[in-house]
């Protein structure tokens, strides 16, 4: 070989190796016409959707008009531990519904049947109009028991408008590259092998374990019980509660009709209802979580929630998990009765506007709140007990007033409110309280739309009401279990469940503020 052929040699050989290492730096994209620019007809392969061009580009694009208009198209895993999604996207005149539904790129996890896998990761939503093309992106575990990724671009409700989606891509990243708030739990357990959190008591306005380490609850709440005996995705809902949101407690509405068997479709005597609340309590405790079982009730006990307690109170006796919310929402009684117990009127008061509940007003004989935790202590439970005050749980007031509760020698109370936008004076009725009580916040949530029973002048925008209530419990370090994790029970905290996508005007709030993020309210209501 003369000279130049060897220098010429050397030459090809740096250039190779530079490609070869250029190559190994990229990431493979494993998503075939990702740039949309191949196909037959009016459709790019791969892609179950239409095109749209823009001069000489092509790209994958959704119209409104119908009910629903969607394309997808499913990868094949083979092993990936963790994946990138990346895209670019451009959208006009779109909007989103009081639930959540709207625009969105649904990414979901499917098993080896097709069934999709609980929770997969957040669906990206849009809305309004972009400022042309935007690019965007998602990191995300790969289930184990997941075989294919199924990408969904929706539109859902939509007059018109358009969502024009271009330039995928998915790569292999590293685990270590997800963040946080992306993680989901993958396969979705009753018992996640964590063995039970420490049982608390009440300590002043602290709460604390047995070895007298103070503990901030917070989390949300799962409904559903209350209404239908097979609940709405109990397990996964908890278990998504906990290790992606975060969560160190969950309430959970139940109620009494379904724990006896006598509600509508029941045959069984409730024993499916009762072992579902089991898997609920282990879904939680097996996660280091407390549950606060709320019996869902409205305005006064009855002999049926006495009937309740002394068997739920029974079955979970010193179950370290369990705090027995006693009754979810006294109302239109006095201090007196709510109390002592007494004769509870048939007539509601004049101008009570928070008529959410269509329960039968009848007159009948309430035990009041110490006749529940009574009940409660005589089975031997020591679990802390929840006590919401009247006003529909919000107004705590009466406590110092005279009409404090005694425990019987259990754990504790903690004193419940609920805190809704049409609430005032926070400062009197509940945070003087939660001075020298334990107080959690049991219900709390806003939403976009103006509900029937408030009237207008008592509405706020969520995105200001948010901040500063989400800010006076971290300032006051209350505890709190926010509402409501299911898409159709208002607020709604979430857009399906599915993903468990957070709604934007209150479940990004809470989910940011479970991981970590601190607000700071501008004033209080």
């Amino acid at each position: 070989m003369n000279l130049t052929a060897n220098r010429f040699a050397r030459v090809a050989t740096a250039v190779c190796a530079a490609a070869l290492l250029a190559c190994a730096d990229t990431p493979k994209n494993l998503l075939p016409n990702g740039d949309m620019e191949h196909g037959k007809g009016d459709s790019p392969s791969h892609w179950a959707g239409s095109w749209g061009t823009d001069e000489a580009n092509r790209f994958l694009r959704l119209k409104g008009g119908t009910p629903t208009t969607s394309a997808s198209r499913t990868f094949q895993l083979s092993g990936q531990r963790a994946l990138q999604l990346g895209w670019r996207f451009r959208h006009a005149d779109l909007v989103t519904d009081a639930k959540g539904k709207g625009a969105r790129l649904a990414i979901d996890f499917l098993d080896g049947s097709g069934q999709i896998v609980l929770p997969g990761p957040a669906y990206p939503t849009f809305t309004g109009s972009s400022d042309g093309w935007q690019k965007g992106a998602a990191k995300f575990f790969v289930p184990p028991n997941a075989t294919a990724l199924r990408i969904s671009p929706t539109l859902s409700g939509q007059a018109g408008g358009t969502l024009d989606l271009d330039q995928f891509t998915m790569t292999v990243i590293s685990p270590g590259d997800v963040p946080e708030e992306n993680r989901t739990t993958g396969n979705i357990a009753v018992d996640a092998g964590k063995g039970q959190p420490p049982m608390l008591r009440v300590d002043g306005k602290r709460i604390v374990d047995a070895a007298g380490k103070e503990l901030w609850l917070q989390g949300l709440s799962v409904p559903s019980l209350e209404w239908k005996a097979e609940g709405d995705a109990i397990i996964p809902s908890i278990a998504t509660g906990i290790e992606v949101w975060k969560s160190n407690i969950i309430r959970l509405p139940v109620k009494g009709d379904f724990w006896f068997g006598t509600g509508k479709g029941q045959s069984d005597g409730g024993k499916a209802y009762r072992e579902l609340v089991d898997q609920a309590i282990l879904a939680s405790g097996s996660r280091g979580a407390y549950l606060v079982l709320d019996l869902h009730r409205f305005r006064a006990p009855n002999d049926g929630d006495v009937a309740f307690w002394k068997d739920a109170a029974a079955r979970y006796k010193d179950n370290p998990t369990v705090l027995f919310g006693l009754f979810n929402e006294p109302h239109d009684i006095s201090w007196e009765v709510w109390k002592s117990g007494g004769m509870v009127e048939e007539k509601k008061k004049a101008g009570d506007a928070l008529a959410e509940n269509k329960d039968a007003i009848t007159a009948y004989k309430t035990c009041g709140m110490q006749g529940l935790i009574d009940t409660v202590r005589a089975t031997g439970a020591k679990n802390a007990v929840l006590v919401g005050g009247l006003d529909w749980a919000y107004d705590l007031s009466g406590v110092l007033k005279g009409f404090d509760l005694d425990d019987k020698g259990g754990n504790g109370i903690i004193w419940d409110t609920h805190v809704y936008p049409w609430k005032s004076d926070w400062q009197g009725k509940f945070l003087e309280v939660a001075k020298t009580r334990a107080v959690l916040v049991g219900e709390v949530g806003c939403d976009q739309v103006r509900y029937d029973f408030i009237p207008p002048e008592r509405f706020e925008s969520p995105y200001t009401w948010a901040l500063d209530m989400i800010g006076c419990i971290q300032q006051n370090r209350l505890h709190w279990t926010a509402w409501a994790f299911h898409p159709r029970c208002g607020p709604p905290m979430i857009q399906d469940q599915t993903t468990f996508t957070p709604t934007p005007f209150w479940g990004a709030y809470v989910r940011s503020a479970l991981l970590g993020k601190t607000f700071t309210p501008a004033k209080l209501r």
